[in-house]
């Protein structure tokens, strides 16, 4: 059964640095396009950064440009986030989600990690 587990939050001060982690046991990876979402207190969840099957293409939101990268470990079946140069707004739940490419129904969010940017 697919399931998402997402690793790796924390606290961190500005201008520090955290790894997200989002294992996909159970899936074939290369058919989800994958995606990390966000969601700070009082705000609408919001996506981060979105890569598409087979890794084809990638997109940001303009806040995190140049400062975040997605990528995957086909191998293990790993999504990732590395996040640099982090400010306080990051500070958020992060969420890791996954589409099938063909199959929209076939949708999975995890539970979510907590980032904390502050001084």
């Amino acid at each position: 059964q697919e399931q998402l587990v997402e690793s790796g939050g924390g606290y961190v001060q500005p201008g520090g640095s955290l790894r997200l982690s989002c294992v996909a046991p159970g899936f074939t990876f290369s058919s989800y396009t994958m995606t990390w979402y966000r969601q700070a207190p009082g705000k609408d969840r919001e996506l981060v950064a979105q890569i598409t099957r087979s890794d084809t293409t990638t997109n940001y939101a303009d806040s995190v440009k140049g400062r975040f990268t997605i990528a995957r470990d086909y191998a293990k079946n790993i999504l990732y986030l590395q996040m640099n140069s982090l400010k306080p707004e990051d500070t958020a739940v992060y969420y890791c989600h996954a589409v099938h490419w063909l199959v929209a129904s076939r949708n999975y969010w995890g539970q979510g990690t907590q980032v904390t940017v502050s001084s």
